[in-house]
């Protein structure tokens, strides 16, 4: 066992980290006050052939590990988490569905266009009703001829105003249950379909959250990803998957929350003496360090462990879990470092605070990840 980065790995990480500090950083904190979406960023991001980074070089993918496509995300959360939900969005909701379960046709007139950058990749599964109840999903796909016919509406849905096509949950037989939720593929601009862009959220104001509302869509009967009544199935495949990716996000945002605090420490003076003199402080710092460090391990483990086609559900559960805590923790800690100037935009650091709540809802609350934990641990 060791712990060292491939040389792959390493090369990937050292681009995203200058890309992130020289391209992603500098309008953070404007994007965040207007809620200007980074498209000129992702425009960069695929010419630069990163966004298929997970997927086979066969549909345009950059043919990586998931190890790689955590570190990406680590370091775009770092300095803007708007940024990184969107491309993590993009990989593991947006273009896993389709690379797991998509027929050969499929990939290459769906999945290879998402990974060339031609579009940003998204899924339609929550609803107003089905949260983390996704069994309880409204939303129905009628068989009409060689027609699907869909109706019901998303909400929450990240990506879906940049997505010119996104998979979606919905029930095709509901006397069967959670075994009668089918997953399609639905062109964003088919007749019936509407996306909203109506949110006013917490944080994370740069990326895309949406509603959509079906009425009517009508997509080929092809259009059926996977077999009919497994898409319950499908979706929690992929959700362990993005798990991965919020886990990883949550070590970024954690890291750039601590590296401000740690500057500021070393910076501000009180009492004649730097803030990191003082034990309190150093204290703060030094679990800070600790727990991102311990987060950004069990985010590897579960990455890798998914990359050994190895059972990885506890373990991204566990990985979520830890680091989403984790993070809102660290950025409290930051917030606290900072005194009444964390109270300010211009310190960043609320933004990151602000940013990280998030961490703890989507992709399956806290208290879910607990009920994966336990069901995996045979409670």
């Amino acid at each position: 066992m060791h712990f060292d980065l491939t040389q792959e790995q390493t090369m990937i990480r050292d681009l995203i980290h200058d890309f992130a500090d020289f391209e992603v950083a500098p309008g953070a904190i404007d994007r965040d006050r207007t809620g200007t979406f980074p498209t000129e960023i992702f425009d960069k991001m695929a010419k630069l052939g990163l966004m298929g980074l997970p997927f086979s070089e066969q549909y345009g993918g950059g043919g990586a590990d998931t190890i790689s496509f955590a570190i990406v995300v680590e370091e775009l959360s770092r300095v803007c988490a708007s940024t990184g939900i969107t491309y993590s969005a993009h990989i593991s909701l947006g273009g896993s569905p389709l690379d797991l379960f998509g027929t050969e046709e499929q990939k290459l007139k769906y999945l290879a266009p998402l990974c060339r950058g031609e579009y940003l990749g998204a899924f339609g599964l929550t609803e107003p009703d089905a949260g983390s109840d996704a069994g309880g999903t409204r939303t129905t796909a009628v068989l009409n001829g060689d027609q699907w016919v869909i109706n019901g509406s998303k909400c929450f849905i990240t990506n879906a105003s940049y997505a010119k096509n996104l998979v979606l949950t919905a029930v095709t037989d509901k006397a069967k249950g959670t075994n009668g939720i089918s997953a399609f593929i639905v062109p964003t601009d088919a007749p019936g379909f509407t996306v909203l862009d109506n949110y006013e959220k917490m944080g994370l104001h740069a990326s895309n959250t949406t509603e959509l509302v079906m009425d009517q869509v009508a997509v080929p009967k092809e259009n059926l990803l996977g077999t009919q009544g497994n898409g319950y199935k499908q979706f929690l495949a992929v959700l362990d998957g993005g798990r991965i990716g919020i886990g990883a996000m949550a070590v970024g945002v954690a890291h750039g929350a601590y590296d401000k605090a740690l500057q500021y420490a070393k910076q501000r003076k009180q009492f004649g003496n730097p803030l990191s003199t003082f034990q309190a402080i150093q204290f703060k710092l030094a679990d800070m360090a600790m727990n991102i460090e311990l987060a950004r391990n069990m985010v590897y483990k579960a990455a890798w462990l998914k990359d050994q086609g190895r059972k990885f559900k506890k373990e991204a559960a566990m990985a979520k879990l830890f680091a989403s805590e984790m993070c809102m923790k660290v950025c409290d800690q930051a917030v606290q470092i900072h005194g009444g100037y964390g109270y300010m935009k211009e310190y960043e650091v609320e933004r990151y605070m602000r940013d990280a709540k998030l961490l703890e809802i989507g992709e399956g609350t806290s208290e879910i990840q607990r009920m994966v934990i336990a069901g995996q641990i045979g409670c």
